[in-house]
Order: C-alpha cells, then structure tokens, then sequence
C-alpha cells in the first residue's frame, strides 16, 4: 500500500467557525484512516488541549497523532506517547517575562496542566484564550515560580498588532538564534525554540514513522501554518486563509473550514 499522511491544522481549517468537526470532514478523515493513511492534528496548542481536542473528535486509534505547540511536542494519540520534546531554559523564560513586563504587555507559559500568568495578567486575555482552547490557568507570585521548562511563550494582544510586532523583532534578535517567534493568529505571538515549527515537526513526524515526505500533505489557513505547507508535498491552503497562506500553497481548497475543505483535500489526494 502506498501508505500517505495528511497534517491538519485546528482552528479555521479542520474544525469550522463553531469549533467543531462538520460531518463530511468527519467522515473523510474516518475512510483515511481505514484505508491505513496518517491523520496529524497539527497546532500550536498546548499538549493538554490539543488531546483533548482529538479525543472529542475521536480521533484516538492507532494512525492519529499530534504536533502540539507548533512542533514543540510530537505525540502518538494511539499509544498515548510523547515521541519528541523541546523546551525553552527558565533562564531565558524569565528574561523574556521581564522584558514583557518593561514593555506592558500580556505574556503567559505553561506547565503540564495549565497556563500560567503573573497577577499583572491575569484578566479579559487570559480568561478567553483558555476558554477558546479549555483549560485552565493559574496565578502564579511571579515567573520566578516557574519550576518546569516550558515548550512556549505566548504574547496576546486583542487590539493592537504592532506592540507584538516589535516584541517579536526584539525576541529574534535579542536571543541571537536561540528563540523564534512568529504568530498564530493576528492577536496570539507565539515563542519557542528556534527551528521549531510545524514545516520541522511534519518532517520529524516522517522520519519517525517511515513515510517518505513526498507522501505527505498538510493543510492550513494561518501564519504558523507556512512551513508546514511549503514542507509538505501537497501544501493545501483553506478558501479561507490568509492570502500569504494561499500564495504558499500549491493546492487551495473551493471549500472553506465551514464547508469540508479537509474532505475535499483527503478525497483529492489520499483516497
């Protein structure tokens, strides 16, 4: 069997405008995996999240995976395992928070279970972003408190994009190749180690699983999105994506997140 492998992101791409799975890409993904192809739920959210989200979408059984925070973690929701890790050093976590501070801006980390703020951002941003994606958060004295490396940083901002733009100039340069920081939506700045990303993870993720690149096919409608695309064999870029997604791309979907643009691209290229 030619045995292929799809890389699917989350949020405006596989799940539609209600956060939910629509019936056609359902079933689509259900005929992939009896045919013995790969299904990758591949997000930026954290690890707990993103299991939770594929358990809701019963995608559980042997030939589902994860790539959570935007590569930081690769996961085997079959055999509930993690297959690879990367975190950032608390030295750098706590620089980053400082510099964060100076500026006024919402910065939060994770452990295992939740998300962590200091009492300076505990508030409308994080209580939205963890309601978006379920979890909880914790309140935490200070990022001094911060035991576990984490995988990421996240900055929000819901009104204003260039704050995060500067932050994320400062991060790059600043870390001299150490962290990359690029955005997940046009309010979420996400940090982490350098040469992680999901074009990275979808390339671990063959290697790991012996399945040549050129049988991969990855789909996706935002910024963090990109190097996956342009890894990929098929880059499939939603009806809805941004129009930098869309010039990535070397396929872009007729239908949109609401209306089975994953089926259309599992019918297309793997069944």
């Amino acid at each position: 069997m030619n045995q292929k492998i799809i890389f699917l992101d989350l949020d405006g791409t596989l799940l539609n405008d209600q956060k939910e799975i629509t019936p056609g890409n359902r079933a689509a993904i259900d005929r992939a995996l009896a045919a013995g192809h790969k299904v990758v739920i591949a997000t930026g959210r954290p690890l707990v999240s993103a299991v939770q989200q594929a358990e809701k979408l019963s995608m559980t059984a042997p030939g589902c995976y994860l790539i959570a925070y935007n590569g930081g973690v690769l996961y085997d929701m079959g055999r509930r395992e993690i297959l690879f890790q990367e975190t950032i050093s608390l030295d750098l976590v706590r620089q980053v928070f400082a510099e964060a501070n100076r500026r006024g801006l919402h910065i939060q980390t994770y452990n295992e279970r939740d998300v962590l703020v200091e009492p300076r951002c505990e508030g409308y941003a994080v209580r939205r972003y963890c309601d978006l994606i379920h979890m909880e958060y914790q309140v935490i004295p200070s990022v001094e408190a911060v035991t576990e490396e984490p995988v990421k940083m996240l900055l929000i901002d819901l009104e204003d994009r260039a704050p995060l733009e500067a932050f994320r100039d400062w991060v790059i340069d600043w870390s001299d190749g150490v962290l990359d920081s690029f955005f997940s939506s046009p309010y979420y700045l996400e940090i982490v180690r350098k040469g992680l990303n999901k074009g990275n993870a979808i390339r671990q993720m063959c290697a790991l699983l012996d399945i040549p690149i050129e049988n991969s096919c990855a789909v996706g409608d935002a910024d963090n999105d990109l190097p996956m695309l342009r890894a990929a064999q098929v880059g499939a870029a939603m009806a809805n994506a941004t129009a930098e997604v869309k010039a990535a791309g070397n396929y872009i979907t007729q239908r949109d997140n609401n209306h089975d643009g994953v089926a259309e691209v599992i019918e297309r290229f793997l069944l």
